[in-house]
């Protein structure tokens, strides 16, 4: 029976269904399409592992998906102001960037306390959204909390109320979490997300620490060694999918849309960052034979990683990674921008360089 008829959007949901749910999930259409999103991200687990030095794109991905993160909240900052702004030495004054860079600190931090402890907890989930919003925000202790449509501002959804009533429901959400079934995990992963933005814990803040959560999920579970699924990118794309299929959970108890569209979301992200590992790779490769022909006495396999471990790098990264003191990797810099492997751009009193054509594939373009 649909729970469509008693629910009304307008009443705070406190009578949203604890977990597991009190129906079958796994059908065969839900475990046919829950195989190729594990392949897929099998296939990208094993490229990363592969990498001669696994972590290094994944700042350049979890920047990408921070700011993608914050664009579903309407929070616009651009690919190009967000890689200069993290690694220039200039003070930051765009909020929007700066709430942005936010997010990837949560995203870390919360990847080093699954490292020392593999535990999603309501604790952890606060921490992340007191990083994310610069604050000590807690759980949401006052009522009239709506969700509303932003073009007809009708109201599509009031989430549970009242401190004690989230953290019983949060509670069971960490229960669940971390209960032995036999549920795919993937599957699992769906039902959390819905169930955490069902809650929506948070005054502010939810959907990024939902995605976060994602995330974390997946390394807990071994399914990825490193954040490096750039997410929130599909979500973009589908966004009316995302909400409607969501709100299908909550009116219809249509559990197979959502799992169906979370699962799609994990297998094309998976594939996606598969190829431009791919890309990736090909261009350090090629790039590497130009300068090594080019500027024999300048190239080495350190520099390689440096030029390719975020789009924009700076003198500073090349003295750190004892390449040579400022003036000779100011040289060595200089050179590169004049054979036409990197272009300067002055930010503030320092001078950065962009390896353009790595932006270029990070951007899809």
């Amino acid at each position: 029976m649909s729970n469509k008829i008693i629910y009304n959007p307008s009443i705070p949901y406190n009578n949203l269904p604890l977990l597991p749910p009190q129906k079958e999930i796994e059908n065969t259409i839900i475990l046919k399409k829950t195989i190729a999103a594990s392949r897929a991200l099998s296939e990208l687990k094993g490229a990363i592992t592969n990498l001669p030095n696994p972590t290094l794109f994944i700042d350049t991905i979890n920047l990408q998906e921070a700011q993608a993160s914050s664009e579903i909240e309407n929070i616009i900052t651009t690919q190009d102001e967000l890689f200069t702004a993290s690694i220039a030495e200039k003070r930051n004054e765009n909020p929007a960037t700066k709430e942005v860079l936010h997010y990837k600190n949560a995203l870390w931090y919360g990847v080093t306390q699954i490292e020392k402890r593999p535990i999603l907890s309501t604790n952890l989930f606060i921490s992340l959204v007191q990083i994310i919003k610069e604050n000590q925000a807690g759980i949401r202790n006052a009522p009239g909390t709506q969700l509303k449509n932003p073009i007809s501002d009708k109201v599509v959804y009031s989430p549970p109320e009242g401190e004690e009533i989230i953290r019983q429901k949060l509670k069971n959400l960490e229960d669940f979490i971390h209960s032995k079934d036999a549920i795919d995990p993937l599957v699992k992963m769906a039902i959390i997300h819905y169930q955490f933005e069902a809650i929506h814990p948070f005054f502010d803040g939810n959907g990024r620490t939902g995605r976060i959560i994602l995330l974390l999920y997946l390394k807990m579970t071994g399914l990825l060694e490193l954040p490096a699924l750039y997410l929130s990118k599909y979500i973009i794309k589908h966004k009316d999918k995302y909400y409607t299929n969501l709100r299908k959970v909550t009116e219809d108890g249509n559990w197979e849309d959502w799992i169906l569209y979370m699962l799609d979301m994990i297998e094309q992200t998976a594939l996606s960052g598969r190829n431009q590992i791919a890309e990736i790779e090909k261009l350090m490769g090629d790039m590497g034979k130009n300068i090594q022909q080019q500027l024999p006495k300048i190239y080495s396999k350190d520099l390689m990683e440096i030029l390719f471990r975020l789009p924009y790098t700076k003198r500073n990264h090349l003295e750190k990674s004892g390449l040579g003191n400022l003036k000779t990797v100011g040289n060595y810099l200089k050179e590169l921008e004049n054979h036409g492997f990197l272009k300067s751009k002055q930010v503030g009193k320092e001078k950065l360089y962009l390896n353009f054509r790595l932006l270029e594939i990070l951007k899809g373009k």
